[in-house]
């Protein structure tokens, strides 16, 4: 390994303090500790220890390796439509990851929803197709998505 390479490793083969120091970057991420100190004090690891280990050690999630898609949509100037579309993904069982909405120009606004799908076999097309059915929707495609 001549690079800076990634591995997984199993937790029960890593030191205790690689531990504690992933267990202090949640503890921050989760807003459960304000401050480093504090997530290091509860964690039980020493602060040069968290700021050797802090940048090189990250808990894999299968969901980073899950589907993600941005779709590009077109609709009406409708109050509740945006709503309709998300309750869409909802009931699609996706969890949605950004949303960028323009300022509607002819009653119709476009609108970028990236979104993780559970299901790494998810039909891009049969999802897109799902939102057209809704009622004030001009157009749905997928932008990009793996």
């Amino acid at each position: 390994m001549s690079e800076k390479e990634f591995v997984i490793v199993s937790s029960d083969v890593l030191p205790e303090v690689v531990l504690k120091v992933l267990e202090a970057k949640r503890l921050l991420a989760q807003g459960i500790c304000r401050t480093s100190t504090e997530a290091c004090r509860e964690a039980g690891v020493s602060r040069s220890a968290y700021y050797k280990y802090k940048d090189s050690a990250f808990i894999y999630s299968e969901k980073m390796s899950e589907r993600i898609v941005t779709f590009c949509i077109v609709l009406s100037d409708r109050p509740g439509l945006l709503a309709e579309v998300l309750n869409e993904f909802y009931l699609l069982d996706a969890n949605i990851l950004t949303i960028n909405q323009n300022i509607p120009i002819d009653s119709a606004a476009t609108v970028m929803i990236t979104a993780r799908f559970n299901d790494a076999a998810a039909d891009l097309s049969g999802i897109a197709r799902s939102i057209l059915r809704i009622s004030g929707v001009a157009s749905a495609k997928v932008i990009s998505g793996k």
